[in-house]
């Protein structure tokens, strides 16, 4: 059976284009090539800078013969349909056999499609790959009409059998005829050579300083810097998604390590790692006893016969170059910082827009720092601390350094802010209070940062609320869906206890109070004094019950100048309700990949007090813990069965079955015994429920499996006797509502 060898050698690709290039060549051949009817037994594919290559094992020299066996329409059908009948199958009427069926006799035209040489599938599916290939960027060159990314030079595509033979397959495309060619390193290995398979290519294209596997090249490079770090003493610093990237950059790898002038040396590391990362793709090297970045690795594309020593001179030449702009950038930051204080460099945010219905950023810090205050005492911070920490969260966002490198945001506010003079974990607040920026990033724990952090978001998601910019299907421009992740992570990994629907309450009115600020500028005049003296007071550092009552003035002003009737707690209360359930719809999906059932999440939303976030979750997680069990299982199939019973007693007879249940009423064994079970676990659930412990509360209720079994095997509810019948529901009431204090176990599946 031969194998297939494709490579399509071309100008340089883009690192960032080469992983996904590859996977998309071995896709799009793979279905239809399979669609032809030729299967394979193996496929890999890799990139180069200028090349993608795929090689398939096992695929058979022919596709299969198939017969195809198609209904046509009734013998008496009219004869345009028989005729269309006919060309659509591509026979003659002397090829059609005639059956009989229900309803009478009905054409069938067998249709036999004979295999084809692979060679013929290979050249046609090629082609189609090529000319319509999912580039994210390409271009058209010459006269031709076909688009790649970058100007294609040679195709290779060749049969090999198993005795070794190779087979150029016929294929054209713009000019460019395929062959059994190519080339190696385009300055050490320039010339063309033949290959005559997949290991003879692979081997060949080593010998000429070509590594075709990508893999291979980061694990090349990540060795051979490794190893000259350690022999000097340092070690590289981890970056995995520049490795990558480099890896994609060269052919034959090469590593240098050069050395950074002493003048830099006072730069923070994550400056010099950021800009030698960004503009030069070079590695960081760290000295691990004073953790200073003090080298850098380099990979060429080519072995120098001077062991690198003209390139790292080059390298270190331009590299200084680089530094000298962030050195300037720094020390005119740390020059503003003396002069001014944090405060003075976030002057510019007032006119920053955050948003044109939300005001500025300094807008929006006034108010992060409002709820900072009023969330610290919730996280175990200093009131005064997290105001402090959130008047200068954003102060760098004014620095020159971030405005060089916007990715440095937050850990320049840490070092700027320890320039400064604030401690007390002002500084790591300035840093941490974006955190966490996705699923894998770490979540702040110390007590100013997370006060600010919560702040930043919780502001961000009323913010976005109170001008209804929500998040509609996939889109999500202002990463709200990010921001309740955050909310969520900061409370639940620190396990704090907050009081969410009246933070986010609280929160909304001074986002409306900054979009009233705006409303007010092209307002009615018959509005617009008292709007801004009501805002005035909204925006302030005012108290909590002063912010309330002013700003549901200012909303009532608002809501009266524009001719609108609804109550502004109306609204404002649906607003947070609605921001409340956007956040239970995040922590559904974090749950449930946490192996949480949606059903018992709800089960827990139901219940009283779902605003607050950690004890939702213990509650959830205690209730999974106890349905996985053979008695948690059992009792939510008896609690299910009490609850039908009742629930069809109660809709019969207009009633509520819910007090009254009476043991002296009791005339078994089983029904007394119930009674019994009930009495005992009653109070130990309500206890176990007052201090939270819902384990202890599930298991008291596990007692309850085996009397609520019995009694339904030995007693009849629905009796003729209207007394015990009453009181037997009553006594399923009791099941329900002791059932019922521990979650909504009506929302069980199953």
């Amino acid at each position: 059976m031969p194998d297939l060898l494709i490579e399509l050698f071309s100008e340089e690709i883009p690192a960032r284009m080469q992983v996904r290039a590859a996977v998309d060549l071995r896709a799009r051949m793979t279905d239809a090539l399979v669609e032809a009817g030729l299967t394979y037994a193996g496929a890999a594919s890799f990139a180069t800078p200028r090349r993608l290559a795929l090689a398939l094992e096992g695929l058979p020299a022919e596709s299969p013969t198939t017969r195809e066996e198609r209904k046509g329409p009734r013998v008496d059908a009219p004869e345009k349909a028989i005729e269309g009948f006919l060309r659509g199958a591509g026979v003659s009427r002397e090829d059609l056999q005639i059956r009989d069926e229900k309803k009478g006799q009905v054409y069938y035209a067998t249709l036999t499609r004979p295999g084809r040489p692979a060679a013929d599938i290979v050249a046609e599916e090629l082609e189609k790959v090529i000319r319509n290939f999912p580039w994210p960027k390409s271009m058209r060159w010459g006269n031709g009409s076909l688009r790649w990314v970058r100007p294609l030079h040679s195709i290779l595509c060749i049969l090999t059998d198993d005795a070794g033979e190779a087979q150029v397959v016929d294929l054209e495309i713009d000019g460019i005829r395929a062959g059994n060619t190519t080339r190696g390193h385009r300055f050490m290995a320039p010339d063309a050579f033949t290959v005559t398979g997949f290991d003879d290519y692979q081997a060949r294209l080593k010998r000429a300083y070509v590594v075709l596997d990508a893999q291979e090249r980061a694990e090349t490079i990540w060795h051979d810097a490794t190893n000259q770090a350690f022999a000097s003493g340092y070690e590289v610093v981890e970056d995995r998604g520049l490795l990558a990237e480099v890896a994609g950059l060269v052919e034959w790898p090469v590593v240098l390590m050069g050395t950074i002038d002493d003048a830099f040396l006072a730069l923070p590391p994550e400056v010099l790692q950021t800009s030698m990362r960004e503009h030069q793709k070079f590695f960081s090297v760290r000295n691990p006893k004073s953790g200073r970045i003090e080298r850098f690795v380099t990979v060429a594309n080519i072995a120098p016969p001077d062991h690198g020593a003209t390139i790292l001179a080059g390298n270190q030449k331009v590299l200084a170059a680089r530094l000298s702009d962030a050195k300037f950038f720094w020390e005119n930051d740390l020059r503003t910082v003396r002069d001014k204080g944090l405060e003075g460099m976030a002057e510019g945010l007032a006119h920053v827009t955050f948003h044109n219905k939300l005001g500025s950023q300094a807008d929006r810090v006034a108010r992060i720092a409002a709820l900072a205050s009023e969330i610290a005492p919730m996280v175990g911070a200093k009131p005064d601390l997290a105001a402090e920490a959130a008047h200068v969260c954003k102060a760098d966002l004014e620095s020159e350094m971030v405005g060089e490198f916007p990715e440095l945001q937050g850990l320049m506010g840490r070092y700027y802010a320890e320039a400064a003079g604030h401690d007390d974990g002002v500084p790591e607040a300035c840093e941490e209070h974006y955190k966490p920026l996705g699923p894998g990033d770490a979540v702040p724990s110390a007590p100013v940062s997370v006060a600010v952090a919560l702040a930043d978001k919780i502001d961000t998601l009323t913010g976005f609320w109170a001008i209804d910019e929500k998040p509609t299907g996939s889109k999500d421009p202002y990463a709200l869906r990010r921001a309740a992740l955050g909310v969520i992570r900061l409370v639940l990994a620190n396990g704090f206890r907050i009081d969410l629907k009246n933070g986010l309450l609280i929160a909304g009115r001074r986002s409306m109070a900054s979009m009233l600020c705006r409303v007010v500028e092209v307002g009615q005049d018959s509005i617009k004094l008292p709007l801004l003296e009501a805002i005035g007071i909204a925006k302030g550092e005012s108290s909590i019950e002063e912010l309330n009552k002013k700003s549901l003035e200012a909303a009532d002003l608002l809501a009266k100048g524009f001719g609108s009737g609804v109550p502004p707690q109306s609204w404002e209360v649906a607003r947070s309700n609605d921001l409340l359930a956007f956040l239970h719809d995040r922590l559904k999906v974090h749950l449930r990949d946490e192996g949480i059932r949606h059903d018992v999440i709800d089960a827990c939303l139901a219940m009283q007090g779902n605003d607050d976030l950690t004890l939702l979750v213990k509650r959830a997680t205690a209730l999974a813990d106890f349905l996985k069990t053979e008695d948690g299982e059992n009792l939510l199939q008896g609690f299910k069965r009490a609850n039908n019973i009742l629930t069809q007693a109660e809709e019969k007879d207009g009633v509520e079955y819910s007090f009254g249940a009476d043991v002296k009423f009791a005339e078994t064994d089983e029904e007394k015994a119930l009674f019994s079970a009930l009495d005992r676990a009653e109070p130990q659930i309500t206890q176990a429920l007052e201090t939270e412990d819902f384990a202890a509360a599930m298991s008291a209720m596990a007692d309850l499996r085996a009397p609520t079994d019995a009694f339904f095997e030995a007693v009849q509810v629905n009796v003729d006797s209207p007394v015990i019948r009453r009181n037997r529901l009553n006594l399923l009431s009791r099941i329900r509502t002791i059932c019922l204090q521990a979650a909504d176990l009506t929302r069980i599946e199953g």
